[in-house]
């Protein structure tokens, strides 16, 4: 694959606008139905581990 620096950096961004959305979609459910982490199959710990990550952490 012939990747230039502009689409690397597309990537990357897009990759972190998507954690970013995720995670805050998952701060939502836990506020507002936390019943649903367990249909999910997340822990109220392993929820609070992943939204306390920055957007460039995986």
């Amino acid at each position: 694959m012939n990747d230039t620096p502009a689409s690397l950096l597309r990537s990357i961004l897009a990759t972190w606008h998507e954690r970013i959305r995720a995670r805050w979609k998952l701060t939502q459910m836990a506020r507002e139905n936390p019943h649903l982490l367990n249909d999910i199959g997340l822990t109220r710990q392993q929820v609070e581990t992943e939204i306390a990550k920055r957007f460039w952490q995986r």
